[in-house]
């Protein structure tokens, strides 16, 4: 073997076919593996040094890594204007998103406070914020009222014999049901992270969260009409709810307050006109006009001085008591009647979270450690369920403003909560008089975002038909089957995707380009051109117990060989030319005794020479007969190629019909051509060669398989060989013994072109491929 370089971008390569064995010497295999035993390496994991106990306390609080070289100069100033920029949107934010959550807005803004101090110290993402988010609020809000809905809580005014709703009652078991979710969610997200499952979100593809999201945002806009509209639609559960509530809405129209209907639609004009302003003057602009915060201080101010809800019956937030809560125990005996709902949330916050923050984190050049992320998010959680918080995530336009005024570390998380603090402390009783209207507005513009993610459709649809299919499965099942039953069947859809697409691979039969060492698939490069007597197939896919059958019947259909019919004519065959050759020796026998017989009246046991009858060769009949065998028993290698032999199969008939062998043969070469598949009139295969460079697995189911393709094909004297195979699959067949006296190692090789050499010089070729490429970089390869 010899590399002899030429001149610059060209070069020549001489070395020998390797198969398997070759390569291990070659190649010098390891005869021992470079990963150390599972008992050193638990004994490793339970060895303590300062060195690893320091990388453990960094890596589980990560603020003791970058706060002690903080630098004020370089990040103070943008850490301080980011912070205030988002902390401003967590005001109307927090109070709109407390409203889908269906608990007072007052809790919107405890949860803008808590979880953000947990996640600065926990969290591995600098730029991202936490906080409240539509699509976990509204999945909290689908908890909360389906749990204690207002039906629940109405009594009979023993006055004037109406209906009452105990608001105050219902509202504070609801902020209960949030709290024990989102405690039980957090405790999820933190067990998932300290066993390394951070990995379970890339089950969530992004096709599925953008159709979930977009679904959800379907939820929240359908949630929101009630106070845009004024109106007290009826409450709807289960699958279709999103339907009923709007057929209830269209109900109710003739009902809509006017008051809250105008209210609405001037703050959705100057939200929808300011916002546009800032995209478009984002670079101009040195801080994006915070619009919500005006929007809410004027609504407040006419609502104030214009008496709107005692006047024209416009539903505002109430009372927003003064302080913070101190924390509570959670209710544990709702964990029970809550677990899906609050292991849905887990894994839909996450999701979102880790692809936010690996955006982010992309971008400016350091890594999200997704465990650890997972860990600081259930933390988060957790410790804010104790401060009757709701759960919550990473919210895309509050970190988009958090990183474009120039946050670069989670300091500007600190400062937003200190802006929410100020307020719950000091300036939370002055947005009493807020109309509720408002707060849907804000939301509704919020989901911008979300709505645009209907033009992936037709992306998708240029791109990639499966993830289409897998985004409207999702869109639909979220909004026709509500957020935790449409989160399950979404999921399930998409690895059944993933199943039908191993299922149903590509199978190709591959042919040489000429001049090259290429193979490649003949129905799609023309000049791909099948070396004669050699068939090569490759699947697309990995083979595995769900496609096995497939791939043997795919590889029967392509080569044109059915191993089925010609192992049961073969076993005709040999039955017919069994009960032959056992009539033939009967026969044979009578005419000895016969013989003898004869012989036995003779005087001293002498016998004609004219009469003298060979028995090893037999009677002439027997004699005729065997000439007949031999037209049709071709030896090859001293064997019989059946597949070549399917042209011969009709012999007998021939025979007994009284024509002679060559018309036999003639009649029946015609005919076999048309039972293949149009390659050729004669098949003259004498090597198959299997692909398997795409394999990354062999299962038992597999290797099964490839025992009964070398058995059954060995019986019509096909040569088998292996191609292209991995390392871990070479060990694995070692491990399941597929490896024997009859498939031994040399019947592995390294590249398809080394089967395709060793099968030429087996079966005699005079010469052997020489290729030359007239690229960039030109080679010849002489083997």
């Amino acid at each position: 073997m010899g590399v002899e370089e030429q001149r610059a971008g060209k070069f020549y390569v001489e070395r020998d076919v390797l198969d398997e064995l070759c390569l291990d010497q070659v190649a010098r295999r390891r005869t021992h593996s470079a990963t150390p035993p599972l008992k050193e390496r638990v004994k490793d994991s339970l060895r303590c040094s300062m060195p690893k106990l320091k990388r453990s306390v960094l890596s589980t609080f990560p603020v003791l890594s970058w706060l002690p070289r903080y630098s004020v100069r370089d990040n103070g100033l943008g850490d301080l204007i980011s912070g205030i920029s988002v902390g401003i949107m967590h005001l109307p934010q927090g109070m709109a998103y407390a409203l889908l959550a269906s608990v007072p807005p007052v809790f919107g803004l405890y949860t803008s406070f808590y979880p953000v101090l947990v996640y600065c110290i926990l969290g591995t993402s600098r730029h991202i914020s936490i906080g409240t988010f539509a699509v976990i609020s509204i999945m909290i809000g689908s908890v909360t009222e389906r749990l204690a809905p207002d039906s629940d809580f109405t009594f009979l005014n023993g006055t004037n014999g109406t209906a009452g709703l105990d608001v105050t009652a219902r509202d504070a078991y609801r902020v209960q049901i949030a709290a024990s979710t989102t405690v039980l969610c957090g405790l999820f997200q933190v067990l998932l992270g300290m066993v390394r499952f951070g990995f379970v979100v890339t089950y969530l593809s992004e096709p599925l969260v953008r159709g979930y999201t977009t679904g959800a945002a379907t939820h929240v806009v359908v949630s929101q009409l009630k106070y845009i509209f004024g109106i007290h639609p009826a409450r709807f559960s289960g699958p279709l709810s999103q339907v009923y509530i709007l057929i209830d809405i269209c109900r109710h129209l003739p009902e809509t307050n006017i008051g809250a209907l105008v209210i609405s639609l001037v703050a959705l004009l100057v939200l929808i006109v300011v916002k546009e302003l800032n995209s478009c003057y984002e670079k101009k602009l040195p801080l994006p006009i915070p619009i919500e915060l005006i929007v809410i201080i004027a609504a407040t101010l006419i609502s104030y001085y214009g008496n709107l809800n005692s006047q024209y019956d416009v539903a505002v937030v109430g009372e927003i008591p003064r302080g913070l809560k101190s924390p509570s125990l959670p209710d544990v005996s709702l964990w029970g009647t809550v677990v899906g709902d609050a292991f849905a949330v887990a894994i839909v916050g996450y999701a979102i979270n880790i692809s936010l923050g690996k955006t982010f984190g992309l971008k400016h050049g350091y890594k999200v450690d997704s465990n650890q992320e997972l860990v600081a998010l259930g933390l988060s959680n957790t410790v804010g369920g104790f401060f009757q918080c709701y759960s919550v995530t990473s919210s895309m336009s509050r970190s988009l403003i958090q990183e474009s005024t120039g946050g670069r570390t989670q300091v500007a998380g600190v400062v937003s909560s200190v802006i929410v603090l100020i307020t719950v402390l000091q300036l939370g009783t002055l947005f009493e008089e807020l109309p509720k209207a408002v707060l849907s507005c804000i939301v509704f513009v919020n989901l911008k975002g979300m709505f645009k993610q209907y033009l992936d459709i037709p992306a998708l649809w240029k791109s990639n038909t499966v993830d289409l299919l897998v985004w409207l499965v999702t869109l639909v099942c979220t909004i026709l089957l509500n957020l935790d039953l449409g989160l399950a069947a979404s999921i399930a859809f998409s690895l059944l995707t993933v199943i039908f697409r191993t299922q149903l691979p590509r199978y190709s039969i591959l042919g040489q380009v000429p001049g090259t060492e290429l193979y490649l698939d003949t129905d799609t490069y023309e000049e791909a051109k099948e070396i004669p007597g050699i068939t090569i197939f490759r699947s697309s896919t990995t083979v595995y117990y769900t496609n096995a059958e497939l791939y043997l019947d795919a590889l029967q259909k392509k080569s044109g060989i059915d191993i089925g019919k010609l192992l049961t004519r073969k076993k005709k065959r040999d039955a017919k030319q069994k009960r032959k050759d056992e009539k033939e020796e009967k026969k044979a026998k009578k005419e000895a005794k016969k013989q003898n017989g004869v012989n036995g009246h003779i005087p001293n046991g002498t016998v004609h020479p004219e009469d003298k009858v060979d028995v090893e060769k037999g009677s002439p009949n027997l004699k005729g007969n065997r000439t007949d065998i031999a037209l049709t028993d071709r030896p090859t290698n001293g064997q019989v190629n059946w597949a070549y032999e399917q042209q011969w199969t009709r012999l007998d008939l021939g025979s007994e019909t009284g024509s002679h062998g060559d018309d036999a043969i003639t009649q029946t070469s015609s005919t076999v051509g048309e039972e293949q598949r149009g390659r050729s009139s004669d098949i003259d295969t004498h090597t198959i060669i299997l692909d398997l460079s795409t394999a990354s697995f062999v299962d038992t189911v597999t290797v099964m398989m490839l025992n009964n393709i070398f058995r059954d094909y060995r019986e019509i004297d096909i040569d088998i060989y292996l191609a292209g195979c991995q390392v871990c699959v070479v060990e694995q067949l070692s491990r399941a013994s597929f490896f024997s006296e009859s498939i031994t190692k040399s019947r592995l090789f390294t590249t398809v072109h080394d089967a395709v050499l060793h099968s030429l010089r087996l079966q005699g070729a005079s010469d052997v491929p020489i290729y030359e490429c007239a690229l960039d970089m030109a080679c010849t390869t002489k083997m």
